[in-house]
């Protein structure tokens, strides 16, 4: 994802979520930090199934 609308979407979810100046910074934080941490791990497991070969066998 890109670290522009990562920000925007973190930035959202902050708004409608903190109550306060802390909490709402706290969040974004939380928020950006796990949008991150979901777009490294669908980007492993995007590489590794397009690095496996299917080979297929026939029988006569």
């Amino acid at each position: 994802m890109n670290k522009f609308f990562r920000a925007i979407i973190a930035a959202w979810g902050a708004k409608k979520l903190g109550g306060g100046c802390l909490s709402t910074i706290v969040i974004f934080i939380i928020i950006y930090t796990l949008l991150g941490k979901c777009d490294n791990s669908s980007r492993g497991a995007t590489l590794e199934k397009a690095n496996k070969r299917t080979v297929a066998v026939c029988k006569k």
